[in-house]
């Protein structure tokens, strides 16, 4: 797997397959006339064929990247606190896209695919987000949550889509995807 994400490798482990972690430090810059369903896919495949050494005759590399969209507007990783407190407070009160673009490759197949959730979260309280940001500091998480903490927990009101696609890597259409490969 070239991802770092400790969230994609709880779901590997939790859904019983063997992977080893290896990755290539990847700009995740995309071009400006992308269409935004598409970003990320593509920034998924230019992870995994910048990690594409690490491939060997009976291996399959995975890599994924998540996006949170609103509209147009795409939301990764937050800066820092205050963009963190940004990021939260456009989102609060109204349903968002998680979208998560995979690609697998080998040595002879290319598969890239995404998957995409629809979150909505309960109005958030001002002290609410900060409490949030303060404990959890969600700075390396695209849109400045993780569905499995706090936020996920108390504040949410409905989602739509699989579950682990917002954690980060949409399992089912994984493991089916691996299974046709």
């Amino acid at each position: 797997m070239a991802s770092k994400s400790p969230r994609r490798s709880q779901l590997l482990k939790e859904a019983g397959l063997d992977f080893v972690v290896k990755t290539k430090d990847t700009e995740e810059s995309y071009p400006a006339d992308l269409e935004v369903d598409k970003v990320a896919e593509y920034i998924a495949k230019k992870k995994a064929y910048a990690a594409r050494e690490f491939i060997e005759d009976d291996t399959i590399l995975l890599a994924a990247d998540c996006i949170v969209t609103l509209g147009n507007k795409i939301y990764g990783k937050p800066k820092d606190a205050e963009d963190a407190f940004r990021i939260l407070s456009e989102l609060s009160g109204k349903t968002h896209k998680v979208i998560t673009g995979v690609c697998l490759l080998s040595n002879t197949k290319e598969k890239v695919f995404s998957s995409v959730s629809k979150v909505e979260f309960e109005l958030l309280k001002e002290e609410e987000i900060r409490y949030y940001i303060d404990k959890f500091q969600p700075f390396d998480k695209a849109g400045a949550y993780a569905i499995q903490e706090w936020i996920g927990l108390c504040k949410i009101k409905k989602i739509e889509g699989l579950y682990s696609n917002i954690m980060g890597l949409p399992m089912a259409k994984v493991y089916k995807e691996l299974e046709d490969f």
